[in-house]
């Protein structure tokens, strides 16, 4: 099979007719038309075998998370998703690998209306780097520059359990088949919670998503808004959602581990944000309308860095470190 019989078999559709796309797959350019007055909100993410997965993962939950990751950009941002490009570097033709991926792609793009309208393939180690283009109203886009001191710190949904699975996909520790396979599927299918970045937007005063773990990633947040952040411990500890497994005797309790996990884990793509106490009720409301969970972990200050506490108040050493590709 050569490359543009590929491209047609696997990642060429008609454009959709209410999509923001008026030109896709097949020309030098696709064509996007953005709602009028809009904003577009743009953003890059690569995935690379042995770096970001292992080698043997589901090909359609491979699919999944390269569109998933983007999108969870967008979501940040408070962006509607409008389309995408895909640029694929493959070993080698292999039809049954290529369809499981396409359909963890397509499947995703069709939950969110965002279409495939472009990119590239080549022959090389396989890497996946795809670009979302989204839509916002001027001066809604949720920023990292936001946060003030006073304000509220909220995460979304669960944190922690992607990093659980990597640690016994990696032999560090032993879970049993079902606790794995719950934990797995937040590592290799997780959830782009963009329908809360888009209830977000006018309410959150700034976000980020959650790549690379808690503490980093908020330490972004801070840095941009040049203000620092308490984070209570025991509450984050709690959204692991394996820690009913660990803390149960039915799994030896770790609560290190826990820790480590929640607070550097990363792969969780849920949203960290700020807002006002004033805007509480409207936070509440954002989940609602969205179905997705969100918990209150602690607060913004002025003075800056950030400092972890225990349900106590008492102060805990930050030796937790997110990842970082070149540190």
């Amino acid at each position: 099979m050569g490359e543009f019989d590929l491209i047609a078999r696997y990642f060429t559709r008609p454009v959709r007719p209410d999509g923001a796309a008026v030109l896709g797959v097949g020309d030098d350019c696709a064509l996007l038309a953005p709602a009028p007055g809009m904003q577009l909100a743009i953003s890059s993410d690569m995935l690379v075998e042995g770096r970001h997965f292992f080698a043997d993962v589901d090909p359609e939950a491979l699919g999944h998370k390269a569109l998933a990751v983007n999108l969870s950009d967008l979501a940040a941002c408070g962006a509607r998703p409008l389309a995408f490009t895909l640029a694929l570097s493959l070993p080698r033709v292999d039809e049954p690998w290529l369809a499981g991926f396409s359909r963890g792609m397509w499947k995703l793009a069709d939950a969110h209306g965002c279409e495939l309208v472009g990119g590239d393939t080549t022959q090389g180690p396989l890497n996946i780097c795809i670009t979302v283009f989204g839509e916002v109203p001027p001066r809604q886009a949720l920023l990292r520059s936001g946060a003030r001191p006073g304000d509220d710190l909220y995460v979304s949904g669960t944190l922690g359990d992607a990093r659980l699975a990597l640690e016994a996909l990696l032999g560090h520790i032993t879970l049993p088949a079902d606790v794995l396979a719950r934990a797995r599927q937040r590592l290799e299918r997780p959830t782009p919670r963009v329908a809360l970045g888009l209830q977000l937007r006018g309410v959150a005063s700034s976000a980020m998503d959650l790549s690379d773990g808690l503490v980093g990633d908020v330490s972004h947040i801070l840095k941009a808004s040049g203000v620092g952040a308490v984070i209570d411990v025991d509450v984050t500890t709690n959204l692991i959602a394996a820690s009913a497994y660990l803390s149960s005797g039915r799994g030896h309790f770790d609560a290190e581990l826990m820790r480590r996990c929640v607070l550097s884990g990363g792969d969780d793509y849920e949203l960290a944000f700020t807002a006002p106490p004033a805007q509480r009720g409207a936070v509440a409301a954002a989940a609602a309308a969205s179905g997705t969970a969100v918990t209150r972990i602690g607060s913004v200050v002025a003075e800056p860095g950030l400092r972890l506490v225990d349900g106590q108040g008492q102060p805990v050493e930050n030796r937790y470190a997110s990842f970082d590709h070149f540190g």
